[in-house]
């Protein structure tokens, strides 16, 4: 037994020793190359993190991090067994993970795509874009408004750079310009089109009585009802911003980046949406 841990802890320390001689070796050799690549593979995991940790996806990026730490403990002490069977797991997970992970990397994706363009957009084009969507904003407010105050159910998707192709397929095509009183008509309770979503999309209604993605979190509140999940989910998987009214109270709330805010009124709606998608501040507002 004394024999056998002799050994084991001769082979620790040689491990120990090598692994030393590596730090030393490679910030001997540090160069400010080192330093930028460090700094953007940073950057890289932040984002990365921030992007995935109020997903779906953000407990399963835990259990991937536990087993590639073990993975490298039992590398580190020799465990051949455990360290074949990790190795062989960790092959397969990376085509598993890219499968799993498709809606994210996607939406990802389409964001750093639509980011760039717009960021070559010239003059004329942003304030027409501006226009475009103050004119839809007022006629969105105006008719959550409406729609508050007789606690009619309404959930409203407003685009933005994610495209929302795969949700508009689901109802039924309107393309029209948004205005309060189609919005009303759109979700009077008798009208067949009302149950579902209303997707806004540059000044146009392009669908009506789309389906949403339900949210799956645990955490929310279990007072709140479909509408509210439906708007939860669909800020999980895109950029939009989802305004519903609540059928029981006439609440109105605001699903974004994950997160829905509650008790809304027609002017602070109105600033959150002219915020969000123009980044336009109070002063600039009022002017």
């Amino acid at each position: 037994m004394g024999i056998f841990l002799s050994v084991v802890n001769e082979n620790y320390t040689d491990t120990f020793d090598t692994f030393i001689e590596s730090v030393k070796h490679s910030f001997a050799n540090f160069s400010i190359i080192d330093a930028i690549d460090i700094l953007l593979l940073s950057i890289l995991l932040f984002v990365g993190f921030n992007f995935f940790k109020s997903r779906k996806a953000g407990a399963l990026l835990f259990g991937v991090a536990v087993m590639i730490t073990l993975t490298v403990i039992s590398s580190i002490f020799g465990f051949k067994s455990l360290s074949y069977i990790f190795n062989g797991v960790l092959k397969i997970g990376v085509l598993a993970l890219v499968i799993i992970f498709q809606p994210e990397i996607r939406d990802a994706l389409e964001k750093v795509g639509s980011g760039s363009l717009s960021g070559i957009m010239n003059i004329r084009e942003q304030k027409n874009k501006k226009m475009i969507y103050s004119k839809s904003i007022e006629q969105i407010c105006a008719a959550v408004k409406d729609l508050s105050a007789t606690k009619t159910g309404a959930l409203i998707v407003l685009s933005r750079t994610t495209k929302l192709d795969e949700i508009t397929e689901t109802g039924i095509t309107i393309n029209a310009d948004v205005n309060s009183f189609l919005i009303r008509n759109l979700f009077f309770n008798k009208a067949p089109l009302h149950d579902g979503a209303v997707v806004v999309d540059e000044g146009k209604i392009i669908a009506a009585g789309c389906l949403l993605p339900l949210t799956r979190r645990t955490d929310i509140d279990g007072n709140l009802g479909t509408r509210h999940r439906a708007a939860i989910g669909m800020s999980e998987t895109s950029d939009a911003i989802i305004v519903v009214v609540s059928e029981e109270t006439g609440t109105i709330s605001v699903a974004y980046d994950c997160t829905l805010t509650r008790d809304y009124t027609e002017d602070s709606l109105r600033k959150f949406l002219l915020q969000k998608i123009f980044k336009i501040t109070q002063d600039e507002e009022n002017n």
